[in-house]
């Protein structure tokens, strides 16, 4: 008769993973069975906090090693000028690959045209996947988590997208006991979502707990910005502000960043992490809903532009 296995913390008690454990160990997980099922793997890095948590997680999985994929930015040409600083650094830092898409490259060639709004958002699907198919990645690790926004509940963790780029919900596969199924025909690819079962506050406290580094505008401090359609957004070449809008100075943080002509800041008085997690836990507002102007576009944006290859 053999006796049963007892594992015990340092204090004599049940052991017991925390929720960040388990989240954390889940990530790992997806990112080790991508790397050898895959040939080309890519992380889409931005330089924002999902991307920033992305990329930890990555780093973690494979130490002492380097991360066996490169980084691929679809650059906008309207980022904020932190987070493009942060994205050189941190890249330079790990000795990492990138590749940047440029979205004013294929404005200047004619293959897009500016929208009257200013917004370029929308303008990264075609130079995303351009870069996907000229680089020939079969798996692309996305930072899009399901409480986001309604379209990103939908998806699994791994995204099958076909010879377009484009996503069904309808072939969606099953993913029970974390069995994940990667394959896909030649000319197709999968995204991969290892952040789908975070929420936002999962990610700062992360964030707080690993000491991770992340660029200042997430922080509370003084901005010009002027208010359209309910939301503070910073001036800038994309077209902003227009004659009947006012710049302001304002005590403003930022709780996603983007396209600067669509994501707003939040009226904020956070300088720390610990000042973050408190006021994210009383948000009722979900940080998409709450500054992301593309999102509002229509009821199904986002479901939208997923089905013709967006992240």
């Amino acid at each position: 008769m053999t006796a049963a296995l007892s594992i015990t913390d340092e204090t004599g008690g049940p052991f017991a993973l925390s929720h960040l454990d388990v989240l954390e160990s889940e990530a790992v997980h997806i990112f080790r069975e991508v790397a050898g099922e895959f040939e080309r793997p890519v992380i889409l890095f931005s330089g924002g906090k999902d991307s920033i948590v992305m990329l930890h997680l990555a780093l973690k999985a494979f130490a002492p090693a380097p991360p066996p994929f490169s980084l691929l930015h679809v650059d906008t040409g309207h980022n904020f000028p932190e987070v493009i600083a942060y994205r050189d650094r941190v890249v330079a830092q790990h000795g990492l690959r990138l590749t940047v898409a440029l979205v004013q490259d294929f404005i200047d060639s004619g293959e897009l045209r500016e929208r009257p709004d200013g917004t370029r958002n929308p303008l990264q699907t075609v130079p995303l996947l351009r870069a996907i198919e000229t680089n020939r990645f079969d798996a692309v690790f996305g930072g899009g988590r399901r409480d986001e926004e309604k379209a990103r509940a939908k998806e699994r963790v791994f995204s099958l997208r076909d010879e377009f780029g484009g996503w069904d919900p309808r072939r969606q596969r099953p993913e029970l006991w974390q069995l994940y199924n990667g394959r896909h025909a030649p000319g197709e690819h999968v995204r991969v979502f290892p952040l789908s079962n975070w929420t936002e506050l999962d990610v700062w406290q992360y964030i707080a707990r690993e000491k991770i580094e992340i660029p200042e505008i997430y922080y509370a401090h003084r901005r010009e910005v002027f208010l359209r359609d309910g939301m503070w957004l910073a001036p800038g070449e994309w077209g902003g502000p227009k004659e009947h809008e006012t710049v302001d100075v304002r005590q403003v943080r930022y709780r996603t960043v983007g396209d600067m002509s669509c994501t707003g800041a939040v009226e904020s008085d956070a300088e720390t992490i610990e000042q973050i997690i408190a006021e994210i836990a009383a948000s009722r507002l979900t940080e998409r809903g709450a500054t992301r102007a593309d999102d509002k576009l229509s009821e199904a944006a986002m479901e939208d532009r997923k089905r013709e290859g967006y992240f």
